[in-house]
């Protein structure tokens, strides 16, 4: 079977105007990921992200580890990561003082979104989002099938901690609620690996961070 390495990007500016671009941490982070993967010989002939930038910076941070040319990257929308803003400004009502919450401190965001995210699978906000729970779902599910049935015996997708959390919840058939629990665990550069052919995508391990698994690097074991 072949395999998938699923990366969460690093991590990026969580508070700041632009979210979407890495922190150093989240360059180093990247750097330190593509150097274990060199470490331990791992390689890859198929290399896809998310239009996002954290998505690109990550992957170039990668590259820059692994100390190889980089070569074509496949560009997929159905790896960015839902649109988390636009989720609290849905907000209204008895759930308006989540929004105020969640500015208080990167804790009560992460909190609050826990409580958006549930709002979001129950259909609460449909009326006011851009993309439906079952919309992201789909188009997860069809980047999961492009992952599949496309070429590659070792692939590389850099993505977001909501699609990682979906995808896996999706091949687990597990309910909304566990995709939700998940995306509040994927840690920053974390690395899910998948076994998969055309018929089946299996989960090998979730969540790991074996390139920060140092105590010199617990500063740099971070989830925004």
């Amino acid at each position: 079977m072949a395999e998938l390495y699923l990366v969460r990007h690093g991590q990026a500016s969580l508070g700041a105007d632009d979210y979407d671009r890495l922190s150093d941490v989240g360059e180093q982070q990247g750097l330190w990921l593509g150097e274990y993967f060199a470490q331990r010989d791992i390689h890859f002939d198929r290399v896809m992200t998310g239009t996002l930038r954290r998505h690109a910076q990550t992957l170039d941070a990668i590259w820059r580890g692994l100390g190889v040319p980089p070569f074509e990257t496949e560009i997929d929308s159905g790896f960015d990561e839902y649109d988390f803003h636009a989720l609290f400004r849905a907000l209204e009502g008895e759930h308006a003082a989540l929004a105020e919450r969640a500015a208080r401190s990167p804790r009560d965001f992460f909190k609050a979104l826990r409580e958006v995210l549930q709002l979001w699978a129950e259909g609460a906000l449909d009326a006011c989002v851009p993309e439906t729970w079952q919309a992201f779902q789909q188009r997860v599910a069809d980047a999961r099938c492009a992952v599949q049935h496309g070429n590659g015996q070792r692939v590389l997708v850099v993505s977001s901690g909501g699609v990682i959390a979906a995808l896996t919840q999706q091949i687990l058939q597990a309910p909304a609620a566990t995709a939700i629990a998940l995306n509040m665990q994927v840690r920053n550069s974390s690395v899910s690996h998948y076994f998969f052919n055309r018929d089946t995508l299996q989960l090998s391990s979730f969540n790991g961070i074996g390139h920060l698994d140092d105590p010199q690097r617990c500063a740099f074991q971070t989830y925004g």
